[in-house]
């Protein structure tokens, strides 16, 4: 017959925090270069397509702005579930890469009360 305990010490050293501060460094990353692209991308590109009708930098700077909001709302989606968010506060988050500006309060945001232990 084998022995079913197990010692304290072949539990996993990161059991208790759930990997949050890994993720929460991973998306704040995500938030601020989502927010700088979603920057350019309105204050930028638009206005040399619409004023200077060249369409050119939107195709660059909106496709790299897509691709790097999906990788946004895959690292905000992960701290969600580590972190135990509600379902509106992790809805809200995610849309906050959409508005120019918001990412940025949002990451201040979900900083503040992420690192101190909060629900969002």
């Amino acid at each position: 017959m084998t022995e079913q305990t197990q010692s304290p010490a072949r539990k996993p050293a990161r059991s208790a925090d759930r990997g949050i501060p890994a993720a929460l460094t991973r998306y704040r990353v995500m938030a601020y270069i989502v927010g700088t692209m979603l920057l350019v991308l309105v204050f930028v590109a638009m206005p040399i397509k619409y004023f200077g009708h060249n369409d050119t930098p939107v195709a660059i700077v909106g496709t790299a702005h897509g691709f790097l909001y999906c990788v946004y709302l895959l690292t905000a989606f992960d701290l969600a579930l580590r972190a135990r968010w509600r379902a509106l506060g992790t809805v809200l988050v995610l849309l906050a890469g959409t508005i120019p500006f918001l990412s940025f309060v949002a990451e201040r945001k979900v900083t503040r009360k992420t690192r101190a232990g909060e629900r969002l």
